[in-house]
């Protein structure tokens, strides 16, 4: 077995709440596991994004309240203008926007984009799918 250390946490009421409904559905011994398993998969993603070289292609989806500070978000894109190819904005639920974004560019500049929104304290949920673009050579090579 291994040693835990003891942590607090501080999140707003209904984020507990949507934590107890999946405690619940999911089978999760307790709200401990849930938070462990979130931990993990956030410092594999991250991980693996920091891995990445060259040039990529990726969605970006973020979800925030509707109405919060979206110039916040919007400066942001504007200063990723080089590297976003196009962007779906959408009305979920009645509080709430979500936003697809596609970009191709250097990994390094993906990076960044993708730390400006996940620091954003008005992004409620933000996920990353990431398709490394193939080479000229390895394309050709399949033909």
């Amino acid at each position: 077995m291994y040693e835990v250390t003891v942590i607090s946490v501080s999140v707003p009421e209904t984020l507990l709440e949507r934590v107890e409904n999946s405690i619940r559905e999911q089978g999760f011994a307790n709200r401990s596991e849930i938070i462990r398993q979130a931990l993990r998969a956030f410092v594999m993603e991250s991980r693996n994004l920091r891995e990445l070289e060259g040039e990529i292609a990726a969605s970006i989806t973020i979800i925030y309240e509707r109405g919060a500070k979206n110039e916040q978000i919007s400066e942001i894109q504007h200063s990723f203008g080089d590297i976003i190819s196009t962007y779906l904005h959408a009305h979920i639920e009645e509080d709430y926007c979500l936003e697809v974004i596609v970009v191709r560019g250097e990994a390094d500049n993906l990076r960044k984009l993708v730390e400006a929104f996940r620091t954003n304290e008005h992004i409620n949920q933000i996920k990353v799918s990431i398709l490394k673009t193939p080479k000229k050579t390895d394309a050709i090579k399949r033909l």
